[in-house]
């Protein structure tokens, strides 16, 4: 633990247990995972049953038609990512929406929120197939067991949260233009009430027959036929997505990205993540600084974070994406040689630019660590992309679609312009650290662009600034992508001295999501944290079976 005064105190407490650590942004989703655990089932069905009941019980954050990565890292040893990005349909254009020239600078706005809202903006959903993908590969349980906590959460219904009122209402306006999920998550014309009793009945027949089925019941099957006949509208909302299109998508098993600093292994998964590459990059330019003399918090600290995340953005802007698109130069931007050239670039008074052009992200994500007593460890961050992803329901299926459309530059011609197959950007950070070949820290988050350099920080905090998990996934976080510095609240006393640095400054509730996160100690001992910044519940598994061998008597 940190000797220094913290500028701020730890809302919640962690966990701990030698048998397993689930930590996710909902208790029923935690259950899920614990329950996988406790019927013999390892990390990987843990995540995946977590995950699953998730689509219930967060459905604003992400489904089964949506997209994401998880980063595995197996009893043996071995880092597996599973890329179940969404992708650009067979139809997809680079000219099929039309820019907005009054939109915001520095943002990609189009015509009538034709990539945001309703059947264009969906592209094709990858969670469902990686979900069937990794556990199939890698975990012990039958499928029909690590969906069941699903089915029982949407046919037995759930108590809204306020963090799910809070979503509902703040897309109110988008809830109400689609008959069918207006009539779920707004009864009355009102957002459902905080308490309530949430049952989602066309939802669990949905997962039964993924349950019988597989990933076939939507690439390819009657899950399938639904969303693509509600996508075929009229123009100019028509979507591109087909059954063919479902039905060929494959998720991708891929190598981690890794790194190192100070004496420590840093993995992350690689592009079309932007976490890998950048988070080793950021972190082999602060290691070439006293971080840790510098103190938490201090304008030298925070200054020196905010100059290393806006050239991390710099290059991100300037090789990122799917990498059978785009050349992303891994192998340059992560090596120690470049970090030393980089110096140059960090300044002592910051001047700031024009607002770059970032990809519009949404920051409506969610993200699972578990881990097991063999040594198997899950993060994985998955999302429908946008709060509600495209804001409509499949009818009779309870299937809400991704927004992923919303991440390709509407403008042909560009590095993230819209091609057929192409997989979308993505800042999700699943982040594992190690240490002489061992896991010490497991964690990542929800938020976008802010995602992987609230990870960053994280790690800062915890090899740096010796904090416990606790506090490093609770303590106030700083963002830049080179044009404003924002501040959580924690922080606000800084912003004065940062502004007379240069920078200017925004303070803001938020820097990105809930974090979750998994200590491991070399006992064997695990522990869970979850951060304040969403409804992240630790459920954590001690004791264990009886010793071999004992005689029972009446």
């Amino acid at each position: 633990m940190t000797n220094n005064p913290l500028p701020f105190t730890c809302e919640k407490r962690a966990a701990s247990g030698a048998l397993g650590v689930v930590v996710s942004n909902a208790p029923l989703g935690s259950a899920a995972g614990n329950e996988m655990l406790a019927a013999g089932g390892n990390a990987i069905d843990a995540a995946v049953a977590t995950l699953l009941t998730l689509t219930v019980v967060e459905p604003m954050m992400v489904g089964i038609a949506g997209g994401g990565i998880a980063h595995i890292r197996l009893a043996d040893g071995r880092h597996v990512v599973i890329d179940a990005m969404s992708t650009a349909g067979a139809g997809a254009r680079p000219d099929m929406f039309d820019p907005d020239p009054d939109g915001p600078p520095g943002e990609m706005q189009v015509l009538g929120r034709r990539n945001a809202i309703g059947p264009s903006a969906v592209a094709v959903p990858g969670n469902l197939r990686g979900w069937c993908m990794m556990q199939a590969a890698y975990g012990r349980l039958p499928f029909a067991d690590v969906i069941e906590p699903a089915i029982r959460a949407a046919s037995k219904g759930f108590t809204v949260s306020h963090y799910l009122n809070g979503a509902i209402s703040e897309h109110a306006a988008d809830l109400l233009a689609d008959a069918g999920i207006a009539r779920l998550l707004m009864p009355g014309g009102a957002p459902a009430p905080v308490g309530s009793r949430l049952v989602m009945g066309d939802y669990a027949e949905s997962l039964r027959l993924v349950q019988t089925q597989g990933d076939a019941a939507l690439h390819g099957g009657d899950l399938g036929r639904a969303l693509v006949a509600r996508l075929s509208t009229v123009a100019p909302d028509a979507g591109h997505l087909t059954l063919d299109d479902l039905a060929g998508y494959r998720a991708i098993e891929r190598d981690a990205i890794f790194g190192s600093y100070r004496g420590h292994t840093i993995a992350g998964p690689p592009p079309p993540a932007s976490s890998g590459v950048h988070v080793v990059e950021m972190l082999n330019m602060l290691e070439l600084h006293d971080v840790a003399a510098m103190g938490f918090g201090t304008p030298a600290s925070l200054h020196l974070l905010a100059e290393v995340m806006r050239i991390g953005f710099e290059d991100r802007q300037a090789a990122s994406g799917d990498p059978d698109f785009v050349d992303v130069p891994v192998g340059l931007f992560t090596s120690k040689a470049y970090a030393r050239e980089a110096q140059a670039r960090l300044r002592g008074v910051a001047v700031p630019g024009a607002t770059p052009l970032q990809t519009p992200e949404s920051r409506d994500t969610t993200h699972v660590t578990v881990a097991d007593r063999d040594g198997n460890v899950v993060a994985a961050t998955h999302t429908i992309n946008g709060l509600f992803g495209a804001c409509f329901m499949v009818p009779g299926t309870g299937i809400i679609p991704n927004n992923y459309m919303l991440n390709y530059d509407p403008t042909p011609g560009r590095a993230l312009s819209i091609q057929p197959g192409k997989r979308v950007p993505t800042s999700m950070a699943p982040m594992m650290v190690l240490r002489d070949g061992r896991p010490v820290w497991a964690l990542g988050l929800p938020g976008a662009v802010r995602i992987f350099p609230s990870a960053m920080q994280a790690i800062v905090n915890l090899i740096d600034h010796g904090m416990t998990l606790q506090q490093a996934v609770e303590a106030p976080r700083i963002w830049t992508a080179g044009h404003e510095v924002e501040l959580e609240p924690a922080y606000a006393p800084m912003a004065d001295a940062l502004a007379a640095m240069g920078h200017r400054v925004r303070l803001v509730k938020t820097v990105g999501g809930g974090m979750n996160a998994i200590a491991f100690d070399p006992d064997g001992m695990m522990s869970g944290a979850a951060c304040w910044r969403a409804d992240g519940t630790v459920m954590a598994q001690g004791g264990g079976l009886a010793r071999p061998g004992i005689r029972f008597h009446i």
